[in-house]
């Protein structure tokens, strides 16, 4: 049984809040909630009432007697739709502020196998490239041009907008 919980237009943006889902992500409903019990984090208490939103569906709806069982399965934060306002700045110019909102959805579920069927966090993105498709060789790749290139003399060009380099006597 899989129970869902959403709470919509949410005034928290769904960077931030997908921060705290991050951490309660596959977790037993006890450690879930103890864990958000101590995130020093506003989402926090906005993500704690829509855990217990969906315990209390559970509960109610699928008649789950015992709460230790469930695991949090599903923990998203969508973004909603974002209140523009104007600040007046100096000089008659304005300043955009977007509010933002998000929509949190969490699902809990008691049975074993969706446990291990939760979706991992996204992985951190890392500053080396990804690897690129191979390439053409280059002497495939304008001929004309190469021959050109490497028939001229090589000699240092300026800086764009400078003046030549001083040469050593």
């Amino acid at each position: 049984m899989n129970t869902v919980a959403r709470a919509r237009f949410v005034r928290v943006s769904a960077r931030k809040a997908r921060l705290v889902l991050d951490q309660i992500r596959g977790k037993s409903v006890g450690d879930a909630l103890a864990t958000l019990e101590y995130t020093p984090r506003a989402a926090a208490r906005l993500v704690e009432k829509v855990l217990r939103s969906a315990v209390a569906n559970a509960e109610h709806n699928h008649q789950v007697r015992n709460l230790d069982d469930l695991r949090v399965v599903q923990a998203i934060a969508d973004g909603g739709p974002s209140m523009k306002r104007v600040q007046p700045r100096a000089m008659g110019r304005a300043f955009f502020i977007k509010h933002r909102t998000s929509h949190l959805t969490i699902g809990v579920s008691d049975e074993a196998d969706r446990a291990l069927r939760v979706p991992a966090a996204r992985p951190a993105r890392s500053a080396a490239p990804t690897a690129a498709p191979a390439a053409a060789p280059p002497a495939t790749r304008r001929p004309a041009a190469r021959a050109a290139a490497a028939k001229a003399p090589a000699t240092k060009a300026p800086a764009r907008g400078g003046r030549k380099p001083k040469e050593k006597k």
